[in-house]
């Protein structure tokens, strides 16, 4: 009598997660950055994950929730600051970006790892949520949105693009900006923004609140092993990059 062993499970397959530290870099050369990552994460096809991080100039982005309206600023005071507003693609409202503030732009193929988007919104929000409980926090995200908000506004918002089956743009999490004007901008559900500095008794350096965010993404979409980077090599390619040390 022949017996028949069952059938095993299947393991996961492997894949690389690379992690990019950026310094503060143009927002335009981080966009094209992206774009030539998702196409590449297109080509090869083995489901490896590329994940941004940065921190940007003074700039005010407003995704597909987000109107002109959520910025409470007039022209007046945005020339004065030299403060420019972009339309982008991405979901979630509006966002003040600028040093001490990091951005986080997760590139990952999605079909190849089989994460919906929702799914893939969710671990991105687990992962700030860990961060921040390292850092003594309880946020809470908001119906409706994956961005989380603290006791004085939003900490992290959260905005993803989807092309191809390929992530872009992704979450900002504020540690410890200038805070002249981050309360004037809305950036979910009539919620301003805030800061992790606001939450605090002490201050937190941004490289702590870096190396939490790395560990706890990799968690998030299962990376055993993952692989730190300073820069990225495409980044110099881009005529107008010019990447800076953060002070932070």
């Amino acid at each position: 009598m022949t017996r028949t062993s069952s059938p095993q499970p299947s393991k996961p397959r492997p894949f690389a997660a690379h992690f990019h530290l950026l310094g503060c870099v143009d927002f335009e050369d981080c966009l094209s950055l992206q774009q030539r990552l998702a196409y590449d994460a297109l080509s090869r096809g083995n489901g490896r994950i590329a994940v941004l991080l940065c921190e940007h100039p003074p700039l005010i982005t407003i995704g597909r929730a987000g109107s002109r309206g959520h910025v409470r600023l007039t022209g007046t005071e945005l020339a004065a600051r030299q403060l420019a507003i972009r339309y982008v693609g991405r979901g979630g409202g509006a966002v003040l970006h600028g040093p001490g503030q990091l951005a986080v732009y997760p590139v990952v193929p999605l079909g190849w790892h089989a994460i919906s988007v929702g799914q893939y919104l969710l671990r991105v929000q687990s992962a700030l949520k860990a961060t921040l409980h390292d850092l003594k926090l309880r946020p809470q995200s908001l119906p409706g949105s994956h961005s989380l908000v603290g006791r004085s506004g939003v900490l992290a918002a959260v905005g993803a693009s989807i092309k191809h089956g390929v992530t872009g743009h992704g979450a900002y999490l504020s540690v410890n900006p200038d805070m002249r004007d981050l309360g004037r901008i809305e950036a979910v559900a009539g919620r301003p923004m805030s800061s992790i500095l606001s939450e605090r008794p002490l201050p937190v350096k941004m490289t702590t609140v870096r190396a939490a965010l790395v560990a706890h993404l990799a968690a998030a979409f299962g990376c055993e092993r993952h692989h730190l980077h300073t820069g990225h090599p495409l980044l110099a390619d881009l005529p107008s990059s010019q990447p800076r040390e953060s002070a932070a």
